[in-house]
């Protein structure tokens, strides 16, 4: 991490922390638009802050790691592009998408951990049985896949040109994580982790929600197939290769 975007992490960690899923527009907007978070995207010439999609990445990873209930997101997007109808706006909140999904699923796997170590069962913690440490050593390869296809759609936004090959790919990893992810958060957790007085439930409650917008699993396999098809099997290998530079 750059000095730039610890700095953002510094800012943001505290106040969505305290904010968390109980912020509401009305009450707690202000408290964001002043740490400038909304024109994260927008250039210094132009009152802005002036970062980058990585700089965007570590904010609105953090804004889903403490499920922040406010539309952050769309905000960022919103003052960085004129239209968010249009192509390119689904695209990019696709990425914004797949950054909250990331943060979500690191929260919901350590408080999984948290959990498992805390809780006993038959005289020893639930973290001790193996069965639960293989559902949570699961968890923790899809929370960093989904992790690391974020960052690796953040860095072809921030190279230019065409990145809706590497944002399909990490918005359907993303999908699948949570698939994968929240259902062994619950198994670890039990009922408790259905209360809504519990902190895995809005985690979990946004990830399902993040999950199907801008573009479900279904949608993105047949962008990321009908883009393969079209390019044909001799440039499968090229163009894959050629996008992890």
């Amino acid at each position: 991490m750059n000095d730039t975007r610890r700095m953002l992490a510094e800012m943001a960690d505290p106040l969505f922390a305290e904010l968390g899923p109980g912020a509401t527009v009305e009450r707690d907007w202000d408290r964001v638009e002043e740490l400038g978070l909304p024109l994260l995207l927008v250039p210094e010439e132009d009152g802005g802050f002036g970062g980058n999609w990585e700089d965007a990445l570590t904010v609105l990873r953090l804004a889903g790691y403490h499920a922040l209930a406010l539309p952050l997101a769309e905000r960022v997007l919103a003052a960085r592009t004129d239209d968010l109808a249009s192509g390119d706006g689904f695209l990019l909140g696709a990425f914004a998408r797949c950054a909250q999904i990331a943060g979500a699923l690191d929260a919901a796997l350590a408080m999984s951990v948290s959990y498992a170590n805390e809780r006993q069962q038959f005289g020893r913690p639930l973290g001790k049985f193996q069965a639960v440490q293989q559902s949570l050593a699961t968890f923790a390869s899809e929370a960093a896949a989904a992790n690391c296809a974020a960052t690796g759609a953040a860095q072809a936004l921030d190279r230019g040109g065409d990145a809706s090959f590497e944002i399909a790919a990490a918005k359907l990893r993303a999908n699948r994580a949570v698939g994968v992810g929240t259902s062994l958060a619950h198994q670890v957790h039990g009922a408790i982790g259905f209360t809504q007085e519990y902190g895995l439930h809005p985690l979990t409650t946004r990830l399902w929600e993040w999950r199907s917008q801008f573009g479900n699993d279904a949608y993105w396999s047949r962008f990321l197939g009908d883009r393969v098809i079209e390019r044909g099997a001799e440039a499968f290998w090229p163009d894959l290769v050629a996008r992890t530079d």
